[in-house]
Protein backbone atom coordinates (compact mmCIF):
# COMPACT_ATOMS: atom_id res chain seq x y z
CA UNK A 1 0.00 0.00 0.00
CA UNK A 2 2.85 2.59 0.97
CA UNK A 3 4.48 1.78 -2.64
CA UNK A 4 0.81 2.80 -4.25
CA UNK A 5 0.56 5.99 -1.83
CA UNK A 6 4.08 6.91 -3.07
CA UNK A 7 3.29 6.49 -6.76
CA UNK A 8 0.01 8.33 -6.41
CA UNK A 9 1.72 10.49 -4.76
CA UNK A 10 4.43 11.37 -7.36
CA UNK A 11 1.61 11.17 -10.34
CA UNK A 12 0.44 13.64 -11.72
CA UNK A 13 -3.05 13.63 -10.32
CA UNK A 14 -3.18 16.31 -7.68
CA UNK A 15 -2.44 18.71 -11.01
CA UNK A 16 -5.20 16.94 -13.28
CA UNK A 17 -7.97 16.21 -10.50
CA UNK A 18 -7.34 19.12 -8.09
CA UNK A 19 -10.92 18.78 -6.69
CA UNK A 20 -10.19 14.88 -6.40
CA UNK A 21 -10.22 11.29 -7.08
CA UNK A 22 -11.74 8.37 -6.62
CA UNK A 23 -9.48 5.05 -8.03
CA UNK A 24 -11.03 1.02 -7.09
CA UNK A 25 -8.18 -0.82 -8.68
CA UNK A 26 -9.07 -4.79 -8.90
CA UNK A 27 -13.07 -4.80 -8.88
CA UNK A 28 -14.62 -7.99 -8.38
CA UNK A 29 -17.83 -9.53 -7.64
CA UNK A 30 -18.58 -6.28 -5.42
CA UNK A 31 -15.27 -4.77 -3.37
CA UNK A 32 -11.90 -2.99 -5.22
CA UNK A 33 -8.59 -5.31 -3.56
CA UNK A 34 -7.07 -1.62 -3.51
CA UNK A 35 -9.42 1.85 -3.05
CA UNK A 36 -8.02 5.87 -2.86
CA UNK A 37 -10.23 8.30 -2.61
CA UNK A 38 -9.53 12.04 -2.29
CA UNK A 39 -13.62 13.49 -3.02
CA UNK A 40 -14.27 15.78 0.10
CA UNK A 41 -15.07 14.14 2.69
CA UNK A 42 -18.28 15.71 3.20
CA UNK A 43 -18.88 14.61 -0.79
CA UNK A 44 -18.21 11.08 0.46
CA UNK A 45 -20.70 11.57 2.93
CA UNK A 46 -23.48 12.99 1.48
CA UNK A 47 -22.86 10.42 -1.81
CA UNK A 48 -23.16 7.42 0.77
CA UNK A 49 -26.13 8.95 3.19
CA UNK A 50 -28.40 9.52 0.05
CA UNK A 51 -27.43 6.13 -1.41
CA UNK A 52 -26.59 7.87 -4.53
CA UNK A 53 -24.41 4.72 -5.52
CA UNK A 54 -26.91 2.90 -6.85
CA UNK A 55 -27.88 5.88 -9.37
CA UNK A 56 -24.98 7.02 -10.23
CA UNK A 57 -24.62 7.67 -14.23
CA UNK A 58 -21.32 7.71 -13.71
CA UNK A 59 -21.07 4.29 -12.06
CA UNK A 60 -23.83 2.98 -14.64
CA UNK A 61 -21.39 3.88 -17.24
CA UNK A 62 -18.11 2.41 -15.17
CA UNK A 63 -20.11 -1.22 -15.20
CA UNK A 64 -21.19 -1.31 -18.66
CA UNK A 65 -18.37 -0.05 -20.51
CA UNK A 66 -14.33 0.34 -21.05
CA UNK A 67 -12.81 3.49 -22.11
CA UNK A 68 -12.77 7.20 -20.93
CA UNK A 69 -15.17 9.70 -20.91
CA UNK A 70 -16.06 12.60 -19.52
CA UNK A 71 -19.35 13.41 -17.26
CA UNK A 72 -20.79 15.92 -19.86
CA UNK A 73 -21.01 13.11 -21.92
CA UNK A 74 -22.65 10.14 -20.01
CA UNK A 75 -25.95 9.22 -21.13
CA UNK A 76 -28.48 7.69 -18.84
CA UNK A 77 -30.81 9.09 -16.76
CA UNK A 78 -29.55 10.88 -13.69
CA UNK A 79 -33.15 10.94 -11.54
CA UNK A 80 -31.32 11.89 -8.48
CA UNK A 81 -29.45 14.43 -9.83
CA UNK A 82 -26.45 13.00 -8.87
CA UNK A 83 -24.06 15.30 -10.44
CA UNK A 84 -25.96 18.03 -10.37
CA UNK A 85 -25.34 17.83 -5.91
CA UNK A 86 -21.62 17.10 -6.90
CA UNK A 87 -21.42 20.45 -8.32
CA UNK A 88 -22.29 21.98 -5.04
CA UNK A 89 -18.98 20.34 -3.51
CA UNK A 90 -16.85 21.89 -6.34
CA UNK A 91 -17.09 18.49 -8.56
CA UNK A 92 -18.48 20.43 -11.38
CA UNK A 93 -16.51 18.77 -14.08
CA UNK A 94 -15.53 14.92 -14.19
CA UNK A 95 -13.62 12.30 -16.19
CA UNK A 96 -14.10 8.42 -16.00
CA UNK A 97 -11.64 5.81 -17.05
CA UNK A 98 -12.85 1.74 -17.27
CA UNK A 99 -10.62 -1.17 -17.91
CA UNK A 100 -11.71 -4.72 -17.90
CA UNK A 101 -8.94 -7.05 -17.40
CA UNK A 102 -8.04 -9.45 -20.08
CA UNK A 103 -6.41 -12.20 -18.39
CA UNK A 104 -8.86 -12.20 -15.08
CA UNK A 105 -12.44 -12.83 -15.97
CA UNK A 106 -15.23 -10.31 -13.97
CA UNK A 107 -12.05 -8.44 -12.55
CA UNK A 108 -12.01 -4.53 -13.32
CA UNK A 109 -10.30 -1.51 -12.10
CA UNK A 110 -11.74 2.25 -12.66
CA UNK A 111 -10.87 5.96 -11.83
CA UNK A 112 -13.46 8.73 -11.50
CA UNK A 113 -11.36 12.28 -12.04
CA UNK A 114 -12.84 16.01 -10.89
CA UNK A 115 -12.39 19.98 -11.17
CA UNK A 116 -14.37 22.44 -10.91
CA UNK A 117 -12.80 24.53 -13.55
CA UNK A 118 -13.00 22.95 -16.97
CA UNK A 119 -13.31 19.90 -18.78
CA UNK A 120 -10.65 17.32 -19.31
CA UNK A 121 -8.84 17.33 -22.43
CA UNK A 122 -8.35 14.92 -24.91
CA UNK A 123 -4.79 14.40 -23.91
CA UNK A 124 -5.87 14.15 -20.11
CA UNK A 125 -8.47 11.81 -20.86
CA UNK A 126 -5.38 9.30 -22.19
CA UNK A 127 -3.00 10.48 -19.44
CA UNK A 128 -5.53 9.02 -16.59
CA UNK A 129 -6.14 6.04 -18.33
CA UNK A 130 -2.61 5.38 -18.74
CA UNK A 131 -2.56 6.04 -15.14
CA UNK A 132 -5.29 3.60 -14.26
CA UNK A 133 -3.86 0.92 -16.34
CA UNK A 134 -0.46 1.36 -14.77
CA UNK A 135 -2.20 1.02 -11.40
CA UNK A 136 -3.90 -2.06 -12.30
CA UNK A 137 -0.87 -3.46 -13.39
CA UNK A 138 1.00 -3.14 -10.18
CA UNK A 139 -1.68 -4.57 -7.68
CA UNK A 140 -1.87 -7.81 -10.21
CA UNK A 141 -1.58 -10.47 -7.45
CA UNK A 142 1.87 -12.11 -7.29
CA UNK A 143 3.39 -15.18 -9.10
CA UNK A 144 1.94 -18.23 -6.96
CA UNK A 145 4.08 -18.68 -3.91
CA UNK A 146 4.91 -23.09 -3.66
CA UNK A 147 3.22 -24.50 -0.81
CA UNK A 148 6.39 -24.71 1.02
CA UNK A 149 7.21 -21.28 0.67
CA UNK A 150 3.16 -20.13 2.00
CA UNK A 151 3.75 -22.70 5.14
CA UNK A 152 6.82 -20.52 6.13
CA UNK A 153 5.08 -17.64 5.47
CA UNK A 154 2.20 -18.95 7.68
CA UNK A 155 5.04 -19.96 10.62
CA UNK A 156 6.49 -16.67 10.57
CA UNK A 157 2.87 -14.82 10.62
CA UNK A 158 2.64 -16.88 14.24
CA UNK A 159 5.30 -15.17 15.80
CA UNK A 160 8.04 -18.02 15.54
CA UNK A 161 11.54 -16.96 15.14
CA UNK A 162 14.10 -18.79 12.94
CA UNK A 163 15.13 -21.77 14.37
CA UNK A 164 11.83 -22.16 15.43
CA UNK A 165 10.62 -22.75 12.09
CA UNK A 166 13.24 -24.89 11.05
CA UNK A 167 13.14 -27.06 13.49
CA UNK A 168 9.21 -27.63 13.35
CA UNK A 169 9.49 -27.79 9.74
CA UNK A 170 13.06 -29.50 9.37
CA UNK A 171 14.99 -28.20 7.68
CA UNK A 172 17.77 -25.50 8.43
CA UNK A 173 17.85 -22.25 8.68
CA UNK A 174 19.21 -20.96 5.77
CA UNK A 175 16.50 -22.95 3.88
CA UNK A 176 14.30 -20.92 5.69
CA UNK A 177 15.65 -18.00 5.04
CA UNK A 178 15.90 -18.96 1.09
CA UNK A 179 12.50 -19.78 1.25
CA UNK A 180 10.99 -15.98 2.94
CA UNK A 181 13.81 -14.28 0.09
CA UNK A 182 11.51 -16.21 -2.50
CA UNK A 183 8.42 -14.75 -0.81
CA UNK A 184 9.32 -11.80 -0.74
CA UNK A 185 10.72 -11.09 -4.41
CA UNK A 186 7.90 -12.60 -5.76
CA UNK A 187 5.17 -10.59 -4.05
CA UNK A 188 7.44 -7.18 -4.36
CA UNK A 189 7.54 -6.82 -0.89
CA UNK A 190 10.23 -4.83 1.24
CA UNK A 191 10.17 -7.15 3.88
CA UNK A 192 9.11 -10.52 5.44
CA UNK A 193 6.45 -8.75 7.35
CA UNK A 194 5.20 -7.25 4.19
CA UNK A 195 5.14 -10.35 2.93
CA UNK A 196 2.99 -12.35 5.58
CA UNK A 197 0.20 -9.17 6.01
CA UNK A 198 0.27 -9.34 1.67
CA UNK A 199 -0.45 -13.25 1.90
CA UNK A 200 -2.65 -13.00 4.91
CA UNK A 201 -4.62 -9.91 2.82
CA UNK A 202 -4.70 -12.42 -0.19
CA UNK A 203 -6.08 -14.91 1.83
CA UNK A 204 -3.58 -17.49 0.79
CA UNK A 205 -2.42 -18.18 4.79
Amino acid sequence: MNDLEDFLQESPLEALAPSGYHIALRVGFAFPEVEHNTFPRAWIETYTQSGFMLHDPVIRWIYDNVGTISWSQVAGADARGVLQVARTYDLAFGAVVSMRDEEETGIRSFGNFARADREFTADELAMLQDLVIDLHARTRPPQSLTSAELKTLELLGTGLLMKEIAYQLGISESAVKQRLANAKVKMSARTTTQAVLQATQLGWI
